[in-house]
């Protein structure tokens, strides 16, 4: 009987929730196959394709198929990618789909008290409230700040955990250090938004830091707008959009200027996010067109660099003897949903002292995709083995990311191979401070 009203519960969840419309988009052509990296490394599994997916999908909806752990275990194994949407001629748009699945499993089942806890917890007090995000991160600057950081890895805790738990223990960033402004070099008449996202805002506070010191380095006017949160991403990703929602409409709220040419940000999973509120809000009279000025104006920081006139100013600086080996890693939905994909490797190519070689596969997931190697371990695990063994193949020096998900779960990997003695993966705006700042650009 209970099996029968969950089937039920979901049926109805999903024809309310899935958009049949979106679903009927697919012509099962198979074009998505080769560019999923869950098909690739589960042995070709077809419900653990974009195509089988949605398959199950309108299956869910129609009441053809009793649902069951498979079939959830599918939808919960997608990565969220989304590299099989530059792939489908057919124009799926696959994103909203697997958002809009989550989300009605969720309305439909009955999580343990536990799940419940654990959800209420990360997503209507740590993600929706900054000042919460920013106690939480503090109690990691303490345990480094202390020495207890050293003494646990000194007699042997750490090893108590889980594999992939110590190499993202060993990511963890390093407090950050004070950043000293850079030298203005031109004027711009650009005045910009910065969005500070949440984790970039603690975690990654010194990339942030040095964000604007290179956007002023180039005459760009940055302001940080109050009261603006988390982007909701990790909300849609996860079956919580509507709790999500309250964080879309407080940043179009606290984003809504004529003042500002662009809104910038500097992590490749959020600006994704941020780009379709447009989508998320389409259908809210209240809201609808700060949402379209909000989508409008995101912009990356890699591709409002090279618009402010970085890529002259670096033609500039003197060539240095020095050549390290440098290479980029992609992030999937900077790649995939917000097609920036030269503007990165223009700037690393013309940046002194740097070979920039090309990775092989750079446009395929890492295995990150937001909390995905922290709640399916093995299969992130797989595809970061894959991941690695193409960068050990090329050997570089620096391996730049766009994405804090995407530089944790490089550094993971390069921790798993034992590799920290011969390279490193740093952020591209850490990189491209580091490069400037090396040829005598801060300001005394």
């Amino acid at each position: 009987m209970l099996e029968t009203s969950l089937q039920q519960k979901m049926q109805q969840s999903f024809e309310t929730n899935v958009d049949e419309n979106l679903l009927l988009d697919c012509m099962r052509c198979g074009f998505c196959l080769p560019s999923c990296p869950t098909y690739i490394h589960l042995d070709s599994d077809e419900s653990h394709s974009p195509r089988g997916r949605i398959a199950l999908m309108k299956a869910v909806r129609d009441g053809v198929i009793d649902w069951d752990h498979s079939v959830e275990n599918a939808f919960d194994v997608c990565l969220g990618c989304r590299a099989c949407e530059p792939a489908c001629p057919a124009g799926v748009q696959y994103g909203a789909l697997i958002e809009q699945t989550r989300e009605a499993v969720q309305m439909a089942k009955s999580n343990s008290l536990l799940e419940k806890t654990t959800r209420n917890i990360v997503f209507n007090h740590l993600f929706a409230n900054q000042k919460n995000m920013n106690r939480t991160v503090s109690l990691v600057k303490i345990y480094q700040k202390t020495g207890l950081q050293n003494a646990l890895r000194k007699i042997g805790f750490i090893n108590l955990f889980p594999s992939h738990l110590q190499s993202m223990e060993a990511s963890l960033p390093p407090l950050a250090n004070k950043v000293e402004p850079l030298k203005q070099v031109q004027t711009s008449l650009l005045k910009v938004a910065f969005f500070v996202g949440c984790l970039m805002d603690t975690l990654y506070k010194e990339t942030n830091d040095k964000t604007i010191a290179l956007l002023q380095m180039l005459g760009v006017q940055v302001e940080i707008p109050d009261n603006q949160g988390c982007c909701g991403a990790l909300h849609g990703h996860s079956g919580e959009l509507q709790r999500g929602m309250q964080n879309i409409v407080r940043n179009v709220g606290a984003f809504d200027s004529d003042e500002y040419d662009y809104i910038v940000n500097n992590a490749g999973g959020c600006g994704a996010f941020l780009k379709e509120y447009e989508k998320h809000l389409k259908s809210d009279d209240r809201y609808r067109d700060k949402a379209r000025r909000f989508s409008e104006k995101t912009i990356d920081i890699a591709s409002l660099l090279v618009r402010a006139g970085l890529l002259d100013f670096l033609l500039s600086i003197p060539t240095s003897e020095e050549r390290i080996i440098v290479t980029y890693q992609d992030s999937c939905h900077l790649r995939n949903v917000n097609k920036v994909i030269a503007e990165p490797r223009a700037i690393l190519q013309a940046l002194p002292g740097v070979e920039y070689q090309e990775l092989a596969d750079a446009s395929t997931c890492c295995g990150s995709a937001g909390i995905y190697n922290l709640v399916q371990p093995k299969v992130a695990g797989g595809i970061l083995t894959t991941k690695m063994q193409t960068i050990k193949q090329m050997n570089p020096t620096v391996i730049v990311t766009a994405n804090p998900g995407c530089l944790l779960q490089i550094q993971a990997g390069i921790h798993r191979e034992k590799l920290q003695s011969e390279m490193r993966a740093t952020h591209i705006v850490d990189f491209l401070y580091e490069c400037i700042t090396k040829n005598g650009r801060i300001v005394e």
